[in-house]
């Protein structure tokens, strides 16, 4: 659950932010990428593509289970007191932590977490984080962090499962923190996601967009296309492109083509298929297709074939009646198009 501090609580908190960050942003690891001025997951990604360039094939996937609720205040505190010694900011610090949360007017008591939505919070949980990569540097590990988001790469199965281990063990015992055994596993980088990539299996590997990525932009659009039945097409287009440019400039670092290929022909059908289910009725149906440059026996044979709407969404007359250069006369974005501008200039 999202915690949102009232105003005054806010101002606080970024005052707090501004005064501690440099204190403490300089002594984390750089392998350390989020929340963190002057670095982002793109680099974090990157860094991940160095390791397994450098030949580590095998990735410790761990998945902290509910990392921002099952913060430990105590071990927290400690690792904050370390370096900050003025028990006034202390305290202040540790009612921010403790304060509980308000929902339908009654007010819940927090023992454990950092609430989500906090200025501090962020910093908070790479505090607390900072032992793991202490402890990973130690041991000489590769790994790259993205806030509670973390995977170490090891030349071998057999190394990763032993890593895996001793690093959960770690986390229990040090850092109060409970490794999600189903979500964390031992295997190939080209298997596991990482901050929504996957790489290929290639000696210098590529990055693609992961599959999980791919299927979670569908939802989401397909959400949007229910809404959008009622819709003019145009109407539709203008609240499809920031989706689609937003993961454009996401994925920018993609090395492989495809994925958006794909992704472009399937919005497109997409589109189509509105305007199939928008024209209901056969002579309706037949009607538009002659006036979008069909013969008049292919659009009546079109409009009464009797097949459902998807089909007839991908189907030659639908192409034929809504080319893809109309849909790019009218603005959609194409997101092949997109990534390959934005992976030029950044």
């Amino acid at each position: 659950m999202l915690g949102i501090p009232t105003v005054m609580d806010r101002m606080i908190q970024q005052a707090l932010l501004q005064v501690l960050t440099p204190i403490f942003d300089p002594t984390f690891s750089e392998d350390s990428y989020g929340f963190r001025a002057g670095r982002s997951a793109h680099q974090a990604v990157l860094r991940a593509r160095e390791h397994i360039a450098a030949g580590h094939r095998w990735v410790v996937d761990t998945d902290l289970e509910k990392f921002f609720d099952r913060v430990n205040h105590d071990v927290l505190m400690a690792r904050v007191a370390r370096r900050v010694k003025d028990k006034r900011v202390l305290r202040v610090i540790g009612c921010y932590l403790r304060a509980g949360i308000m929902e339908d007017g009654v007010t819940s008591p927090r023992r454990e977490g950092t609430p989500q939505g906090g200025p501090l919070s962020p910093l908070l949980s790479n505090i607390l984080l900072d032992d793991l990569d202490k402890e990973l540097e130690r041991r000489g590990h590769r790994f790259v962090r993205y806030a509670d988001d973390f995977q170490i790469y090891v030349k071998s199965k057999r190394a990763g499962e032993r890593v895996l281990t001793s690093v959960e063990g770690f986390l229990e015992k040090r850092l109060r923190l409970k490794v999600n055994r189903e979500k964390s596993a031992v295997g190939r980088p080209w298997k596991r996601k990482f901050l929504g990539y996957r790489t290929t299996t290639d000696k210098e590997p590529k990055l693609k967009p992961a599959p999980e990525s791919v299927k979670r932009l569908k939802l989401k659009l397909k959400d949007l296309f229910r809404r959008g039945r009622g819709w003019s097409l145009a109407r539709t287009i203008r609240e499809l492109n920031p989706i689609l440019r937003g993961w454009a400039a996401y994925y920018r670092l993609a090395d492989v083509s495809g994925v958006f290929e794909e992704l472009d022909q399937w919005v497109r059908r997409r589109l189509r298929l509105i305007l199939w289910r928008q024209w209901k009725r056969p002579q309706t149906r037949r009607r538009e297709l002659r006036k979008r440059g069909l013969d008049e026996d292919r659009a009546a044979e079109s409009a009464y074939n009797g097949r459902g709407p998807w089909w007839n969404a991908g189907a030659s007359h639908m192409n034929q009646a809504v080319p893809t250069r109309l849909l790019s006369q009218m603005g959609l974005l194409s997101l092949l198009h997109e990534q390959r501008r934005l992976a030029r200039i950044s």
